[in-house]
């Protein structure tokens, strides 16, 4: 059966990728109040329905940092995303190439950044953690910048791994050694499908990027143990120099949520940012982005490029977004979902799926052009 939504694809992904990878993409931190919040707040939001006006000719076209795009969306970051499908980032980048939108490549992909840059003509964006060894990053950048990336997305809000219960429960972070390895090959081998497709054709299962970092040792946990060793927690403002220095392109800042660090992030001359909480995967009971997106936007929109992610399951949520005060939105769990069940079909698919809800959203609010989604889109 043709899925219909992306909540059939997140049951499509579910019934695909071994139990550890689908909690790993599904789960959240803590509780998942958060991650719960980030979709109900978001879907409770109500737009005004006007009706009798021309929309017989809708415009999802905009322009985000210079680069023309078919609709305010683009595929966010997220780590691990090749092990959802054989090759997976690659599968990816190209599906948003053919749909005109923007794919954000992961620090922490499966695919290396020369892997995907082969694999796809078009430029992707490229995500930047910041980890202790600067050496790295600088070589990071330099490769970054020679595959043509046009914009870095700086993510911000993860100085270390949040608590997620469900990847201790599941197996990929809480059962080290061979106990571990062989409770994952059972998991997998109850997927023969995804144990076919990625775990035999889709080798090597390293992370690419990284991978001159692990040496030698680049299995699961060997990454999860570096992970939780190298990431930063000492950055501060201060060290966008650092990343301004070895970085010619646009800068947005990934992982605001409060309107102060969105001030702080204009001042130090970011060129935009992502509000963002992390997909509720870092810190538990914070605000969902639908309600921490208005305060944010009138704080900065005036002089940065406001972006979010979280929660967004449908073109009718990207609206919701617009209206609310980002000019882009970043998918992430969507696209995630329709990889792991479909390959690069499905996340064109989702794609597809995203304008046409669009389309609906705006024709039944009465407009015909994103730069005419706002506050006054939005019911009293």
């Amino acid at each position: 059966m043709r899925a219909a939504s992306i909540g059939d694809y997140r049951e499509a992904a579910r019934r695909r990728l071994p139990h550890f990878l689908f909690e790993y993409f599904d789960g959240g931190s803590y509780a998942e109040r958060t991650l719960r919040a980030n979709i109900d707040d978001l879907q409770h939001i109500a737009l005004r329905q006007r009706v009798l006006n021309d929309v017989s000719a809708i415009d999802l076209s905009t322009t985000l940092f210079g680069q023309s795009l078919s609709m305010p969306v683009a595929l966010g970051p997220i780590g691990l995303a090749g092990m959802a499908a054989r090759r997976g980032e690659v599968q990816a980048a190209r599906a948003a190439a053919a749909k005109d939108v923007p794919f954000t490549l992961s620090t922490v992909s499966a695919c290396s950044l020369s892997e995907v840059a082969q694999g796809c003509p078009t430029p992707f964006w490229f995500q930047l953690y910041m980890v202790r060894d600067r050496g790295f990053l600088r070589a990071l950048l330099e490769e970054a910048s020679a595959a043509a990336c046009p914009v870095l997305v700086f993510t911000v809000d993860m100085p270390l791994p949040g608590a997620r219960y469900r990847d201790v429960r599941s197996g990929l972070s809480g059962a080290p050694g061979l106990a571990g390895q062989l409770r994952r090959v059972g998991q997998a081998m109850r997927r023969p499908g995804w144990a076919w497709d990625v775990g035999i054709h889709g080798r090597p299962h390293q992370l690419g990027n990284v991978a001159p970092l692990l040496g030698p040792k680049s299995g699961l946990e060997d990454f999860l143990g570096w992970m939780k060793d190298n990431f930063d927690a000492s950055v501060t403002w201060a060290d966008l120099d650092f990343v301004r220095a070895h970085w010619q392109g646009p800068i947005v800042i990934k992982g605001i949520l409060d309107a102060e660090d969105a001030r702080h992030a204009a001042a130090a001359g970011a060129d935009g940012i992502i509000v963002s909480n992390h997909g509720g995967r870092q810190l538990d009971g914070v605000p969902s982005v639908a309600r921490a997106l208005p305060a944010i936007a009138d704080a900065v929109g005036d002089r940065l490029t406001v972006l979010a992610d979280g929660g967004v399951r449908s073109g009718l949520d990207v609206v919701r977004m617009l209206a609310l005060g980002a000019k882009g939105v970043m998918l992430g769990r969507a696209w995630a979902f329709a990889l792991a069940a479909d390959g690069e079909r499905g996340v064109r698919h989702v794609l597809e799926l995203i304008e046409a809800e669009m389309r609906v959203a705006m024709a039944l609010t009465g407009v015909t052009a994103v730069n005419q989604i706002g506050q006054e889109t939005l019911a009293a």
